[in-house]
């Protein structure tokens, strides 16, 4: 017999699950509002994995809670761990997969961290990208900056302002 096994633990437990069930299940809803209200792909990111990372380890918790098992808890330990490491990850090349075919409001961006790495990596004609007359720091002397002939510039194919209720 464990200290867990007694009525008003259990009851308490009970309780403390069902309560983080329902955290779990609002987050769960904020998700899936932000994915819904938010106006681009970089602002809908922070909607689909902040809020679900979180609400999945509430409900992780509250099941372990629930079910008061050994087994169980080394079920749930290896989703928690695997959805940690690639939430994150799948976050960020959606972001810079946004960024680079110009789905995102530039005018929202406080500073934009990407446009020199897009830029160095000799892609300028992508949304981030600045065009200059200036030739890349590492062309030899005298040489000019040139438009690619066989690339023209790519055009924003983002959402209009105002598409979906904002301003």
């Amino acid at each position: 017999m464990s200290v867990f096994d007694s009525q008003p633990v259990a009851g308490i437990l009970d309780l403390i699950a069902a309560v983080l069930l329902v955290l779990a299940a609002f987050l769960t809803l904020a998700a899936a509002v932000g994915l819904i209200r938010f106006p681009d792909a970089l602002a809908r990111l922070h909607a689909a994995t902040k809020p679900q990372i979180l609400g999945l380890l509430l409900a992780v918790l509250a099941l372990a809670l629930g079910v008061r098992s050994w087994a169980v808890l080394l079920l749930i330990v290896p989703v928690v761990v695997f959805q940690l490491l690639t939430a994150p990850i799948a976050a960020h090349m959606v972001g810079r997969a946004g960024y680079r075919t110009g789905e995102f409001d530039d005018e929202s961006l406080v500073i934009d961290e990407l446009a020199p790495d897009v830029d160095a990596a000799g892609n300028a004609e992508l949304p981030g990208g600045r065009w200059t007359d200036e030739p890349p720091p590492d062309a030899p002397k005298g040489a000019a900056a040139a438009r690619p002939a066989s690339r023209p510039p790519m055009k924003r194919s983002g959402p209009a302002k105002g598409r979906r209720g904002g301003s």
